[in-house]
C-alpha cells in the first residue's frame, strides 16, 4: 500500500465517524506535512470565548521579521474551526511567512457585519502582537477561502472595519483570495439570506460595492467548475478593480470545483491546482521577498 493510498484510506475511514472534510484533510495532511510549526494556539484576540487564533511559523530559524498572512477559512458563515486548517497554516508558513488563523463568530449567533468585525479584530491583534512571533507588522496580508475570502475582501475594500478595530488605515499590504463571493445580491440562497439579509442596505454587504483605485493589490483565484460560489464573483470583482485602476490579478482554474482550490493547498492534493504556488508567488512579490525565504 502506497503512502498516498494509505492516507486517502484513512480519510475514508474517518469520514464514517462524522468528521468534517476540513478536519479529515487536516489530520491526514500532518503525516505528509510541510516544514512549519504551530508557534501558539488558542491565543485570545477579543472578549468572546470564540475569538481565539493560532499562529504558524517556518520550522527553521529566519533572518529578520517575516511577512504575515492572516487566513480566514470558509464554511458559509455557519461552520469552521481554526484547528481544522493547520494544513493551510503550515503550507504557507513553510514558504517564508508567519500565518495567523483566527476563528470568528457565526450564524445564527451573529449576523452581518459581526464576522467581518471579528476579522478586523484579528488583523488589529496581528499588527500589535505578531512581532513577538517573528512577523513584520508592516507587511500584513490577507488570505481566505469561500466565506473567509468574503471577510478578507470586505476588510481590504471597506476599510472602516479595520479603523474601528484599532488597526492602521494602510495595514493591509495585499490580499490573496480563493473562491470567494463578492457580488451576489440579490441573495438567492438561504445561507446568504441568513447571514446578510438582516442588513437594511444590502449593497453595503457586497465587496464589489467598495472596489476602488486605492484598494491593496489583490489576487482572485477561482475554479471554473465552482457551482457553490460561481466564478463570475471573482471575474466581476477583478473587472471592477481593474476599471478603478487598482492592481488585481485573476487566476481561473479550468474544471476545478469550489473544494478543489482549498484542497490543493494540502500536500495530499498539491498540484491538482496551482493555487498554493500562485498565492505564494503573488504574496512574495507584494512583500519583496523570495518565495520560500
Amino acid at each position: 500500500m502506497t503512502r498516498r493510498f494509505a492516507l486517502l484510506a484513512g480519510l475514508s475511514t474517518a469520514a464514517l465517524f462524522g468528521c468534517s472534510p476540513a478536519a479529515l484533510l487536516n489530520g491526514a495532511s500532518r503525516i505528509a506535512g510541510d516544514r512549519a510549526r504551530l508557534a501558539a494556539s488558542g491565543v485570545p484576540f477579543g472578549a468572546d470565548p470564540r475569538l481565539k487564533l493560532d499562529i504558524w511559523v517556518p520550522a527553521g530559524k529566519s533572518s529578520g521579521p517575516l511577512p504575515v498572512v492572516v487566513f480566514f477559512y470558509g464554511g458559509g458563515w455557519v461552520a469552521g474551526e481554526r484547528g481544522e486548517y493547520g494544513f493551510v497554516g503550515s503550507a504557507i508558513a513553510a514558504r517564508g511567512f508567519v500565518v495567523v488563523i483566527p476563528d470568528y463568530r457565526m450564524v445564527p449567533e451573529v449576523h452581518f457585519p459581526t464576522f467581518i468585525e471579528d476579522g478586523a479584530r484579528a488583523v488589529a491583534w496581528a499588527e500589535q502582537h505578531v512581532a513577538r512571533f517573528g512577523g513584520d507588522p508592516h507587511r500584513i496580508n490577507l488570505a481566505g477561502h469561500s466565506a473567509g475570502s468574503y471577510i478578507g475582501a470586505m476588510l481590504a475594500l471597506d476599510r472602516h472595519y479595520l479603523a474601528d478595530a484599532g488597526a492602521s488605515a494602510e495595514v493591509i499590504r495585499s490580499a490573496a483570495l480563493l473562491s470567494g463571493p463578492y457580488d451576489f445580491y440579490p441573495f438567492t440562497e438561504q445561507r446568504g439570506r441568513d447571514a446578510l439579509g438582516n442588513w437594511p442596505r444590502p449593497r453595503e454587504t457586497q465587496p464589489i460595492t467598495f472596489a476602488s483605485g486605492n484598494a491593496p493589490p489583490m489576487l482572485l483565484m477561482h475554479g471554473t467548475a465552482d457551482t457553490v460560489v460561481r466564478p463570475r464573483n471573482s471575474q466581476r470583482l477583478a473587472a471592477a478593480l481593474s476599471k478603478a485602476g487598482a492592481h488585481v490579478e485573476l487566476k481561473l482554474y479550468p474544471g476545478k470545483s469550489h473544494i478543489d482550490t482549498i484542497k490543493s493547498i494540502s500536500p495530499l492534493f498539491r498540484g491538482s491546482t496551482p493555487a498554493l504556488a500562485d498565492m505564494v508567488d503573488f504574496l512574495a512579490r507584494q512583500n519583496a521577498v523570495k518565495p520560500g525565504h
